[in-house]
């Protein structure tokens, strides 16, 4: 009898964790390597949740493929691992004839990565040809918060086998996914393209576990699975718990086989214990046939108040624009960084930008200031990194900008912190810079990184950063066409310091449609030079500029001077391909990048009329 067959009329039973088991024994590497390094080990656990009255056990392969190895230097050992893992499970499930179903986990998971989804189907391909070919029962999807992996994974296995599939996504808010869907339609959508089984796993509880089933229909055709956590997780003293009476457990299985669940296990802190408690709940127990989904509540996501400031991505498309960059203070004293901001922008810059902790050293926060100069009636763009907060903080500071009604914001990495002045800090990096412009787009959807409906649609036009000082201008431009597609609206460069670098910038992006900020920032030293040149990323001077910044033989005046009119001639050839200027103010003194806007303005007089490009 196929698993299928044996689902139709009973409840199964599934196991428990693997991973909690293990680093009970205090193994907290590779789990899957101790397929062949601690074989016993894992035979002897699948025979404890046999023992405890588990029908269906999984194979210790969830991040079995090569681009998880790959962490510990296991990528060629994709066949051996896999292999030992199915001879293991087999061995124990042989005297019972329980099933044995080969795990394949998500890969992208909560946290994002640069992973592309090839890569991804390669690394499963490689995994599941193994498993397929290990004579087992069925094939495990399991923990996969991505919707779109999990969908195309499904697709392409559904090309390599007519073994059962079972589908399962996992949740960070009851009933949804992060991309917003509904739990009911991404179990319809995983039906449709072929699963057996559709259901859940790992991340939530019971409580929130039968909270999320009770809006689900019945499939037509695939049967309901759920294989909670224990319970939330906990941490004490540094390790990872999971508090959950096995009765409670045992007690949720039942409720959840009266929402329909046919296969019930569990996740992450179940063990052993938790599965003999759930198999007495559920012996000799018929599965629903029928039952009535409790309405979703919908919830009313409102459009984002109107405004009265147009986004900059359409106004530079048919005139000239000038964003300033003005960096907040390092020290408490924001007194000259208010006044600076006030003449700047009432000699017609569009708006302030301030940077995130630029250069990954503490600054006044940007946000605040940004209320601060709202207060003046000054329009500002913070930008924001990927560096210095996890996903909970970037949408918490993201909620923040949009009640403060701060709507224009450049998504940028943010430099590491080793450059700055705490060398020890983390790096967060949950995201990518693409990302993060992806995840600001959905929050103008009115959803929240998690799928949650957040009432109201946030109202941001996004830009982001464009480093054209490399080697090949095309591959740069391909990034750019990469962030079009992940929805930035427009583009701000890093500073340019020669005009045929302006010229080729235009050749190479004019066929986009996301306008393009040139950034222009005046030198005040040929000293400052140097470590532009040098040591700031993304930034880089031809030997022309500095020539003359050294020919100043270190006078303050005459370098200023100088470094103005370099600004002014590349600003000559800038307006004439570009109608948007992105200024950066050199160490608070406005009063050059004030002088370069009247240069602006001037140039602009002198040719009005004649069209330039957006």
């Amino acid at each position: 009898m196929g698993l299928r067959e044996a689902l139709k009329d009973r409840v199964l039973t599934a196991d428990g964790a693997m991973g909690t088991l293990l680093y009970s024994y205090g193994l907290d590497y590779c789990h899957e390597e101790m397929n062949i390094v601690r074989p016993e080990l894992i035979e002897k656990i699948h025979s404890e949740y046999i023992t405890a009255g588990a029908d269906i056990i999984q194979t210790n392969t969830y991040g079995a493929n090569a681009i998880k190895l790959a962490r510990y230097g296991l990528e060629s050992k994709v066949v051996e691992i896999n292999e030992a893992a199915i001879r293991l499970a087999k061995n124990a499930a042989k005297p019972g004839g329980e099933f044995v179903v080969g795990s394949i986990g998500g890969i992208r998971g909560v946290r994002k990565s640069d992973i592309t989804l090839e890569e991804i189907l390669a690394a499963v391909k490689e995994q599941a040809e193994v498993l397929i070919n290990g004579d087992i029962d069925g094939i495990l999807l399991e923990t996969y918060y991505v919707f779109e992996e999990l969908t195309e994974t499904l697709k392409m296995l559904r090309t390599m086998t007519d073994l059962p599939i079972i589908a399962q996504v996992s949740m960070q808010e009851p009933g949804v996914l992060s991309n917003g869907l509904t739990l009911n339609e991404a179990f319809h959508e995983l039906e449709q393209l072929g699963a057996d089984l559709v259901g859940v796993n790992c991340k939530l509880g019971p409580y929130h576990t039968i909270q999320a089933f009770e809006t689900i229909e019945l499939p037509e055709r695939a049967y309901l699975t759920a294989y909670p956590n224990a319970s939330l997780l906990d941490i004490e003293e540094g390790r990872v718990i999971y508090e959950s009476e096995v009765d409670y457990f045992a007690r949720a299985a039942l409720e959840l086989t009266n929402q329909g669940v046919r296969l019930i296990g569990g996740c992450c802190g179940t063990t052993p214990k938790h599965i003999e408690a759930v198999k007495k709940q559920l012996a000799n127990l018929k599965p629903v046939e029928e039952k009535l989904a409790k309405p979703v509540k919908e919830i009313l996501i409102r459009e984002p108040e109107p405004t009265n400031t147009e986004p900059l991505h359409e106004k530079v498309k048919r005139e000239r624009s000038v964003i300033v960059e003005l960096d907040t203070p390092r020290h408490l004293e924001v007194d000259a960084f208010v006044e600076g901001a006030k003449i700047l922008y009432s000699n017609g810059a569009d708006l302030i930008m301030m940077a995130d902790n630029s250069l990954a050293s503490p600054r006044v926060s940007n946000l605040a200031m940004g209320a601060i100069l709202k207060q003046h009636g000054i329009r500002t763009m913070p930008h924001i990194t990927c560096r210095d907060r996890n996903l909970i903080g970037l949408q918490s500071h993201l909620m923040g900008l949009n009640a403060l009604e701060l709507h224009d914001i450049l998504a940028v990495t943010g430099d590491p912190t080793k450059v700055g002045d705490f060398p020890g800090a983390t790096s967060v990096y949950d995201v990518s810079s693409m990302e993060l412009i992806s995840l600001i787009k959905q929050l103008n959807e009115g959803i929240s990184f998690s799928g949650k409906a957040l009432r109201k649609k946030a109202n941001f036009s996004v830009a982001a950063a464009f480093n054209p000082n490399v080697r090949v201008l095309d591959r740069a431009v391909s990034r750019l066409e990469k962030k079009i597609e992940h929805g930035a609206d427009y583009f701000i460069s890093q500073p340019v310091y020669t005009k045929e670098k302006i010229v080729d910038i235009y050749e190479a992006t004019k066929h986009l449609e996301a306008p393009i900020y040139i950034g222009i920032m005046p030198l005040t030293s040929f000293r400052s030079a140097e470590f532009l040149h040098h040591e700031v990323p993304g930034i880089k001077l031809s030997d022309e500029v500095l020539e003359r910044m050294q020919a100043c033989n270190g006078d303050k005046v005459r370098e200023a001077e100088e470094g103005l009119a370099i600004a002014k001639e590349l600003l000559d050839t800038a307006t004439k391909y570009f109608n948007g200027i992105y200024l950066i103010t050199p160490f608070l003194r406005y009063e050059m990048t004030s002088q370069l806007m009247d240069y602006i303005k001037q140039l602009d007089e002198e040719t009005k009329g004649v069209k330039v490009n957006g």
